[in-house]
């Protein structure tokens, strides 16, 4: 065959064949184009005010724990339940005239205690300060040292005339110091009873797992009764499923008080939002009788955490709550799931899709006209991040991926609850299935000519 009508027969059908893939594809974008069939009206990323923006979390730095903790005095002070070891010859224990004295018993402290061994008869400290001893009135030792009780019990034998000053020579020794309860509910996983790795919860997806919390009953020894030893003593800082945050709820009456008053004025609020359908219903605000304490703060930013903040009475609760609700979601053409938000550091859109498994160039396979698979390859181009604003509204960012990769102000940072719905474009959408046509169909008609 000569050469030159080859030639030309292979260019009449090429054209043919690209021809009526355009014309399928303008008929086809009419009808089945998803940005047509399927409109999400959006706002581009670059042009959004500032608000629509979330502070970054990546210049956070954590808060010195040792804020979390008291300073202890540099000599125990006495309180009530602190239990002592008195001896005071010939009075404790009470011993007949020309008779040896008897030797004062050795207590050994329990198996957690840091106490050293002490010597002396056990008596405690009674709730109103007073410590009592035969012969002579209470004495007051609330917030005194123990070399200070030891005088102020000689002091007493002496006035009293039961006690010569070279006979009265008390010992007073600490056998056991007092104990704060504190409650501690934990979401994390770290508490006891949770042997998962820290890495395995991660992994998971917030929801679909069991979130039951942990924690318990915490004996705090005096100047020990922080928020960092409550801490440590069930698994440590809350780990990534918790939020950067420590709330203590006060065992006092008046704070309880305050809570159930808070509670029953929302309430009231809410009710009558809602009798007017054109008046906003008011957000849950923060509970003022629940003190907060944040572990991550800006850089510069000294956080004013006072030591009243950080100590603890009988009966207060440390909650350490999940962070279920910071996920997102996507549909579309990327594989539809919820996924977990990154705790201490920011994402975008585009990690963001990266971590649902559709990166920026990616072809799909649901792409095309009617969920036909994409034969052309060329990957969607176009984001919509549908955003909850107050008074349940949304709004759509929209965001185009050629210029995202470019333009840091068209990457907007995820929130949690946005959705991520990506499209093709329009164009994107006939530019695959002309070429999707023309190598089905055109080719093949090639080969049979």
């Amino acid at each position: 065959m000569n050469i030159n009508l080859f030639q030309t027969r292979v260019w009449k059908h090429i054209r043919t064949t690209v021809g009526l893939g355009v014309a399928a594809s303008l008929v086809a974008s009419l009808t089945g184009c998803s940005s047509l069939t399927q409109p999400i009206d959006g706002v581009p990323a670059h042009r959004l005010p500032p608000e629509f923006f979330p502070a970054p979390k990546n210049n956070l730095v954590p808060v010195d724990i040792a804020l979390l903790s008291l300073e202890p005095p540099r000599d125990y002070q006495l309180g009530p339940d602190d239990i002592l070891g008195v001896y005071i010859e010939g009075v404790l224990p009470f011993n007949p005239p020309n008779t040896p004295p008897e030797p004062p018993p050795v207590n050994f402290p329990e198996q957690d205690s840091t106490l050293p061994p002490s010597i002396g008869y056990p008596i405690a400290v009674q709730d109103d300060g007073t410590l009592s001893l035969p012969l002579i009135e209470p004495l007051e030792v609330e917030g005194l040292t123990l070399d200070q009780v030891r005088e102020k019990i000689r002091e007493a034998y002496i006035d009293n005339d039961i006690l010569r000053e070279e006979k009265a020579r008390p010992i007073v020794t600490l056998i056991k110091e007092r104990t704060y309860d504190v409650i501690v509910v934990r979401e994390d996983g770290l508490g006891e009873g949770n042997q998962r790795s820290l890495q395995a919860q991660s992994s998971e997806f917030i929801r679909g797992r069991d979130r039951s919390a942990s924690g318990g009953l915490v004996k705090l020894p005096a100047y020990k009764n922080d928020i960092l030893h409550a801490l440590v003593e069930t698994g440590g800082l809350p780990g990534l499923n918790a939020k950067n945050e420590v709330r203590v709820l006060r065992a006092s009456e008046a704070d309880k008080r305050k809570r159930a008053q808070f509670v029953r004025d929302f309430y009231a609020s809410q009710r009558n939002a809602m009798l007017d359908p054109c008046v906003c219903p008011p957000e849950l605000p923060p509970d003022p009788s629940i003190l907060r304490i944040p572990l991550r703060l800006p850089p510069g930013v000294i956080p004013n955490i006072t030591p009243e903040d950080v100590e603890l009475q009988d009966g207060d609760i440390v909650y350490i709550e999940n962070r279920e609700t910071e996920v997102f979601y996507t549909g579309g053409l990327l594989p539809g799931g919820e996924f977990p938000l990154p705790r201490d550091y920011d994402l975008d859109v585009l990690g963001a899709m990266a971590i649902a498994g559709g990166g920026i160039g990616q072809t799909t396979g649901g792409g095309g006209f009617g969920g036909a698979r994409s034969v052309g390859g060329v990957p969607p181009g176009m984001l919509y991040v549908l955003r909850q604003t107050p008074c349940n509204g949304q709004v759509a960012i929209e965001v185009d991926l050629a210029r995202a990769v470019n333009d840091p102000r068209s990457r907007p940072l995820v929130q949690p609850g946005d959705t991520l719905i990506l499209q093709y474009k329009c164009e994107e959408e006939v530019l695959n299935f002309s070429l999707g046509t023309f190598f089905t169909y055109g080719i093949q008609e090639l080969l049979r000519n």
